[in-house]
């Protein structure tokens, strides 16, 4: 099924010339240098091809760099120095010049050279074209040692190189004479496959079958040649008669030669687009539909959240549609037809290869509403919304926010690197096709929630129970706990329930009532408060701290003035008349009760905020 998406992909990106996928037999690969020859093959120059780059660092200062181009060259994998495998007309400087500039093996980079000159000359009578036989010529005179003469060679280092004859706007690769030479061979190799059989993306019978599968190259931290999505070790192949490494490994997963190129191709140029992928975690997460649609540029970045890098007009545009999804306002068609059938692929590298974190499809229409589902469980009362604050509270928070709030801080961020390998791939899951949120999800905010994590600059502690991690436990009890709920007649509603009949939001209302009133006995002008030494034991056992909490609130409410003081005993014996019971304080509450203890808490202290602050 996913190849098949990938291959059907392939087959409309290719149709359209604006799409930038490179056509079948080429691929887009980074290019740092470019050889200069005469027609006669006379070596003019070696040019840095590199292109200079302008990063903005944190500190407001610019950086200028190099960065490699982007062009599109014949074959597919990057070349192999391992086996000795050169690529045409284009490949690294240790088979280009027999020479590499970080690890310079000499026997190594002559045995490239050679089998990258080797490669070219056998070829030339054959292709009889003359800015290719001008590199011919090159390769019959180059020495290694001759590297020692171009200052641009050195100074790059490392990197590949294309070539291109003195006074042609085009690269040799890109002759039409050389193009159409190329199609041929590839054409030729598929006749000369040694394997055929059914191919198990297009159902067609007596097709070459590709022994081993282009890797995927556009993925953080994958090998030189890629990352096999579809590969075997050699003891796997070797099963139900299928023996040899030049029959077994194909056969395992009979894929056409062409299909196997076509789905590889589509995957990379997926990777390659920073609107149709994201990352979160390990997990780097691929979305398409099976015709054009502006949901293809726009989803993503909704379930990720746009880059901090991204202009301020993008940044708008998705917050407006999330916040029509929100609402229930979304036109039909406004993000493409909604029997669209759309595709959510996650993987991540495992050892050179590809391992899929999850893979999910369905209609768009199903997509938007699974959406909104998600984001009616999350709503909740904004802690810092457009009234109090130039940078409230998300509406609908992305899925890589809702993780972040389940690990610890570092140098003042959270810290991706800590994140659950596989909790990225349970959380999409469940927002993708409306099942149960993660149980570590929940367990990890309110490990966070009883941390006190200090400020960087300045006294006191930041908030532990944020709008966020409260949200991320109403969702997980309406979805995961929907049955305790109903049995104790609980309602969850966005704001104050003062009439929640559970004992664990009342006794999280009590608490933000004890702090509220020691804060306003010092004037508010405390750095730490119960919330910092008690709330946690608080929320998982009652009984042995809510009896130190009364008698510490009764030091604290004469020093209020007479209203205050007659406002907060009445609101009090409020709370208490609603938790009242065989033992008054519970023993201890289970993670469902500190949930409902969190959520109550963070109602009353939100019901104690100035409604019209600055």
């Amino acid at each position: 099924m996913i190849l098949q998406a990938l291959t059907e992909l392939h087959a409309r990106l290719s149709s359209d010339p604006q799409s930038g996928l490179p056509p079948s037999g080429y691929s887009l690969q980074d290019i740092s240098l470019k050889i200069v020859l005469a027609q006669n093959g006379k070596l003019l120059d070696i040019e840095d091809f590199r292109e200079e780059k302008v990063r903005i660092q944190k500190n407001g200062k610019e950086t200028r760099y190099r960065k490699a181009k982007e062009l599109v060259v014949p074959g597919q994998a990057r070349a192999s120095e391992a086996s000795f495998d050169p690529c045409f007309l284009w490949d690294d400087t240790r088979f280009i010049f027999g020479w590499h500039g970080v690890k310079n093996d000499p026997i190594r980079n002559q045995k490239c050279f050679d089998a990258f000159r080797e490669l070219h000359l056998q070829h030339e009578d054959e292709l009889n074209d003359a800015d290719f036989s001008a590199i011919c010529t090159f390769l019959k005179n180059w020495k290694a040692e001759q590297t020692l003469s171009y200052p641009e060679l050195l100074k790059v280092k490392k990197g590949r190189v294309v070539f291109q004859i003195s006074g042609k706007t085009q690269f040799v690769h890109e002759n039409p004479s050389v193009k159409v030479w190329v199609n041929k061979m590839q054409s030729d190799d598929m006749s000369n496959t040694v394997t055929y059989g059914q191919c198990l993306v297009s159902g067609k019978s007596n097709e070459p079958i590709s022994r081993l599968h282009p890797g995927i190259k556009n993925i953080q931290g994958a090998p030189y040649t890629g990352a096999s999505l579809v590969s075997f070790n050699d003891s796997a192949y070797e099963s139900y008669g299928k023996e040899g490494k030049s029959y077994g490994r194909g056969a395992n997963s009979p894929t056409s030669a062409k299909s196997a190129l076509s789905y590889t191709s589509a995957l990379d140029w997926l990777l390659s687009k920073q609107h149709r992928n994201f990352k979160i975690a390990d997990s780097t997460i691929a979305f398409w539909t099976d015709e054009a649609t502006s949901a293809e540029e726009n989803l993503p970045w909704m379930l990720a959240g746009p880059p901090a890098t991204e202009d301020d007009e993008t940044k708008k545009r998705i917050a407006d549609l999330l916040k029509k999804i929100v609402s229930g306002t979304l036109g039909r068609d406004q993000l493409g037809n909604p029997r669209a059938q759309f595709y959510i692929l996650g993987l991540s590298l495992n050892q050179g290869r590809l391992s899929i974190r999850f893979w999910h499809n369905g209609t768009l229409g199903d997509l938007i509403e699974k959406l909104k589902d998600h984001f009616s469980n999350l709503a909740i009362v904004r802690q810092w919304d457009e009234t109090n604050s130039l940078h409230p509270d998300p509406i609908a928070p992305s899925a890589k926010r809702l993780l972040l709030e389940t690990v610890p801080l570092k140098d003042g961020r959270r810290d991706e690197s800590k994140l659950a390998p596989q909790l990225s791939g349970t959380l999409m899951r469940a927002i993708l096709t409306g099942t149960r949120y993660p149980d570590a999800l929940a367990n990890g905010v309110m490990n966070r929630i009883r941390v006190i994590e200090k400020k960087q600059q300045g006294q006191g502690s930041l908030d532990n129970v944020t709008y966020l991690r409260v949200a991320i436990l109403k969702a997980w009890l309406i979805r995961n706990q929907s049955s305790w709920l109903n049995h104790n007649k609980i309602i969850m509603t966005q704001a104050l329930d003062t009439e929640n009949p559970h004992a664990a939001y009342q006794l999280g209302r009590l608490f933000a009532t004890y702090e509220q009133v020691q804060r306003a006995a010092h004037k508010f002008k405390l750095d730490r408060t119960i919330r910092e030494t008690m709330f946690s034991a608080a929320s998982a056992t009652p009984q042995s701290i809510f009896g130190r909490l009364d008698r510490l609130n009764k030091h604290h409410l004469p020093k209020l003035t007479a209203g205050s003081k007659r406002h907060f005993d009445n609101l009090i014996d409020e709370i208490h008349q609603k938790i009242r019971g065989p033992q008054f304080y519970p023993a201890s509450l289970n993670l469902k009760e500190q949930s409902l203890f969190c959520i109550g808490y963070y109602h009353q202290r939100h019901e104690f905020r100035p409604k019209h602050a600055k």
